[in-house]
């Protein structure tokens, strides 16, 4: 890497800006005279030579950083261990072999890949000032960010069904439920999933870059990264902004019409015991798919308000760290079951 920087910074003797993107000064001079471009000067090609520089968070002062990385370190160690120990009591305990449980291990699996996907080069930036990434290894985290994304929203969708099936139609629950079915709708998540950013992909990496491309970001988010690029953003734009309806609305409305039918059949029930417990097998989703919203409406607002580039930023890592670090809480407190599967195997191990 010391090698390589070297190389680019011989390369390149002044840094280029990132398009017309509006940069904050900074306390790095380079890019305070990034901020008084309106253009780029393209000397860029589309052969996949280029090599980009994560700028991170303009404004973060360098004294910060040690501290900043401590703390991204403690989330990230949390959301391993809080959803590794779902992976495994889920799998070791036979009372949660269940299919409500089964979408719960892809969801932690999933949220374990997508924070293993930025994390650990945030973590670098921070501690190592390691600011460089290829060509094949920027597109490959844009790639699997925007995969491991759309999975958790159609994960959550699936979890959803599940629960309108086990409310609404209690009695055909065992048969529309089998492991064939789970397996085939949990799939079914992933391989979209993982189709769907693939057009974005190609399209981003046929446009032309600078040989060193600047990224306003800590990590190859793909507005940033089309952003970068010397070549007209709008398709790019339009692109990422109907990849992001699909991901985000659509597997919406499909919840929240799972759960109107799903209130529809609570208020039915007479007893108040049976409308709480009904309550009560949702209420961990619920709180899960509250958590997911919440956070793409936070990147979404930094986005689209008028502040500076820092909370954009900002906005995605939130994005990216607080999903995966809540929804373990949410399920070892709301979930009695998950809570006493994991009691369970801590007290056999300290036993041990």
């Amino acid at each position: 890497m010391c090698e390589l920087q070297y190389a680019i910074e011989n390369l390149v003797p002044a840094k280029p800006c990132a398009g017309t993107l509006d940069v904050p000064a900074t306390h790095d001079p380079d890019l305070r005279f990034c901020s008084t471009m309106e253009t780029t000067t393209c000397n860029g090609s589309v052969d996949g030579s280029t090599v980009f520089y994560l700028v991170g968070i303009p404004s973060l002062p360098e004294p910060f950083y040690l501290p900043v990385f401590f703390l991204f370190l403690l989330f990230y160690l949390l959301i391993l261990m809080g959803n590794t120990l779902i992976l495994v009591a889920v799998v070791a305990e036979p009372s949660l072999h269940k299919p409500m449980y089964f979408f719960l291990i892809n969801l932690s699996a999933l949220d374990i890949l997508f924070t293993t996907t930025t994390v650990p080069k945030m973590l670098s930036l921070l501690l190592l000032g390691d600011r460089f990434l290829s060509f094949p290894s920027c597109l490959l985290q844009m790639y699997l960010f925007q995969s491991f994304t759309c999975s958790e929203a159609f994960i959550l969708v699936v979890m959803a069904y599940d629960r309108y099936v086990a409310i609404c139609r209690p009695l055909h629950y065992p048969v529309h439920m089998t492991p064939q079915t789970n397996t085939a709708l949990a799939a079914s998540a992933w391989i979209t999933a993982l189709l769907l950013p693939v057009p974005a992909v190609v399209k981003t990496s046929q446009m032309v870059y600078n040989d060193v491309a600047y990224i306003y970001h800590c990590f190859c988010d793909h507005l940033a990264l089309v952003q970068s690029s010397c070549s007209d953003t709008t398709p790019q734009t339009l692109m990422g902004f109907c990849i992001a309806m699909v991901v985000s609305f659509l597997p919406l409305l499909l919840v929240l019409l799972s759960y109107v039918r799903i209130l529809i059949s609570v208020l039915r029930i007479n007893s108040k015991e049976g409308r709480s417990k009904a309550f009560s097998t949702c209420s961990s989703h619920l709180l899960v798919v509250g958590t997911y919203y919440s956070s793409i409406a936070i990147a979404y607002v930094a986005y689209r308000a008028d502040l500076p580039l820092d909370f954009h930023i900002m906005g995605n890592v939130v994005y990216s760290i607080l999903t995966p670090i809540l929804n373990p809480l949410i399920y070892t407190l709301r979930n009695k079951d998950v809570k006493a599967a994991i009691t369970k195997i801590v007290y056999l191990k300290s036993v041990m």
